[in-house]
């Protein structure tokens, strides 16, 4: 699917900065990773939505992670309606699509997205690899509690994607999408033991450490 290429410019000079500012599990690789999963889903799927449109809601939807990250879906479909750049490239109707696809991607949202869009970036944004998984749990639970010591920070990473890719997780996906049915079915094999699913998560650990990659 093609984007319009002077919005995607614009994005890439202005937006994609911005994500500096917040720690590497929410930064710009993760955003870029959700616009390529985004997209893969539309022709997995062979869904009829606009391109711009998605683009636009996975490159925006993070955007306020480092100002409140409890609220970040709020925060960040505010600061992208509010961004006047983007009314060149869309209508009202559309900015309106846009933002409430942001505030509905979270995946501990109580209730289903709104729009086909909402449910493509909600879907996008769940990891689809384990390895993402380790590292983004170590790195954000890491960003938490500053003091906290590796072993706590396996604990909480046990505990956290027990709670939300475990069989009675809460993380929706609705899409078809193998890739990530394979990851889920690896990840939960791996939480059912916890004591090796603290292990491979320190190995790993120790691994990007010695490579300086965390």
């Amino acid at each position: 699917m093609k984007v319009n290429s002077e919005l995607q410019k614009y994005i890439e000079n202005n937006i994609f900065p911005e994500y500096d500012k917040n720690e590497k599990a929410h930064g710009i690789e993760h955003i870029k990773y959700v616009i390529k999963r985004s997209f893969e889903l539309v022709d997995e799927n062979d869904l009829d939505v606009d391109s711009n449109i998605v683009y636009t809601v996975a490159a925006y939807h993070d955007i306020g992670h480092h100002i409140d990250s409890k609220t970040h879906e709020i925060i960040s479909a505010d600061i992208m309606s509010k961004d006047e750049n983007l009314r060149k490239f869309f209508t009202e109707d559309e900015i309106k699509i846009i933002k409430e696809a942001i505030e509905d991607h979270r995946a501990s949202a109580k209730d289903d997205p709104r729009s086909i869009y909402g449910r493509i970036v909600s879907s996008a944004d769940r990891n689809n690899s384990v390895e993402a998984c380790l590292r983004r749990t170590y790195s954000y639970g890491k960003k938490l509690n500053p003091n906290a010591s590796d072993e706590e920070l396996f604990l909480r990473a046990h505990d956290v994607l027990t709670k939300k890719f475990g069989e009675n997780g809460y993380a929706k996906f609705y899409f078809k999408d193998k890739v990530y049915e394979e990851f889920l079915k690896e990840l939960r094999e791996l939480l059912n033991n916890k004591d090796n699913f603290i292990e491979t998560q320190r190995n790993y650990i120790k691994k990007l450490k010695r490579e300086n990659k965390i």
